[in-house]
């Protein structure tokens, strides 16, 4: 799934060049290549496919050469997640009946690549044995109330012992809440990473969301041919925007959670990146660091284009944001903003400005 705008992480982050197409990290590699190229080790690239907004379809093309232009799913206007795992699962059961599915953003870090591959096999190979919608938990290392959060029963997958019932699904909880889920024991961090089997999905789709189904299901034979786009055109207008997890996940009673650790973010904020980043002894992370001076500074993320000359001094604690011509400079306390000052930039500067 490639297709938010990513406003929290403006000004680098634009509707016309989201972050999914950014190297926020300076490793030459984008959010997208970098998920990309961790499921070639999962399955051939021709199984790979993109869903994403139609006005960056050139972009991926761009950044992922070697996909074929039916791997490119193009959404001509955003209904949030469950149309488009929708869509995408209704293609893929088209070319595979028997086809097992991953669903995972384009936009996540994974630091522990061995741990994520094992954790997404185990789970396929248990979507393959049995009718169940399987999604990965990160078990909670802080009460962070950015996260949604799985509560899981005792109640386990009768092929894999490890995989188990979901109890309920909790959306961004306040502080004190998640401090009580991370005590528990019996909680995890939602990473919006889904396993099941073409079959399992549809019928879930059938079931739970049925007018939606219906809309999808009427493009079986349109599928993978030339006039696919002109059907989602069409189809896309008729959908409800709603998410996946409200759509499908906290009514069905075949979810189940793999309970994983594999140094997942999905780099949400500047305090995301932050945590990933690099940082010098006295806390600053700076991307790119080659001409950015740092005097009597610190706690503070830094990116800036690699050629522009910055020196910061007694400054503690501060997000600095250069880009597309547009500074940013907001304390790292008050980053919840942004979203706020992106809507005042749009209304006051109109929409070339976000």
């Amino acid at each position: 799934m490639a297709g938010g705008v990513g406003s929290r992480f403006w000004p680098v982050s634009r509707t016309e060049y989201p972050k999914q197409f950014i190297d926020f990290f300076g490793v030459g590699k984008t959010l997208i290549q970098s998920t990309y190229d961790r499921f070639l080790k999962i399955c051939p690239p021709e199984n790979i496919f993109i869903v994403t907004n139609e006005i960056y379809t050139d972009i991926i093309k761009e950044q992922l050469p070697d996909l074929d232009a039916n791997q490119i799913l193009a959404e001509p206007i955003m209904r949030n997640t469950a149309p488009c795992i929708s869509y995408g699962s209704t293609k893929i059961a088209r070319l595979n009946p028997d086809a097992t599915i991953v669903v995972a953003p384009s936009d996540h870090t994974i630091t522990n690549q061995d741990a994520f591959i094992s954790a997404i096999e185990q789970s396929l190979t248990a979507a393959s044995q049995n009718d169940c919608l399987i999604t990965l938990g990160i078990k909670p290392s802080r009460p962070d109330t950015g996260y949604g959060y799985i509560q899981y029963t005792e109640n386990r997958l009768k092929t894999d012992d490890q995989i188990h019932k979901v109890k309920i699904f909790t959306e961004k909880p306040n502080l004190e809440l998640a401090k009580s889920f991370v005590q528990s024991g019996d909680f995890l961090w939602n990473a919006g990473i889904f396993i099941w089997s073409a079959k399992s999905i549809n019928n879930a789709f059938s079931k739970h969301l049925p007018d939606m189904y219906e809309i999808f299901q009427q493009g079986a034979p349109i599928y993978n041919t030339a006039n696919e786009p002109e059907f989602i055109s069409n189809a896309y207008q008729q959908c409800t925007n709603i998410s996946i997890d409200f759509g499908i996940m906290e009514k069905a009673d075949n979810v189940y959670v793999l309970p994983a650790d594999f140094g997942w973010s999905d780099l949400g904020t500047w305090a995301s990146i932050y945590d990933i980043a690099e940082h010098d002894y006295v806390g600053n992370a700076v991307i790119p660091s080659e001409k950015v001076m740092m005097f009597n500074s610190s706690n503070c993320m830094v990116n800036v284009p690699k050629d522009k000359l910055v020196i910061l001094q007694n400054l503690h604690d501060y997000i600095v944001v250069e880009s597309n011509n547009t500074l940013l400079i907001c304390p790292r306390s008050e980053e919840q903003s942004i979203k706020q000052i992106v809507a005042d930039v749009k209304s006051k500067f109109g929409v070339k400005y976000i």
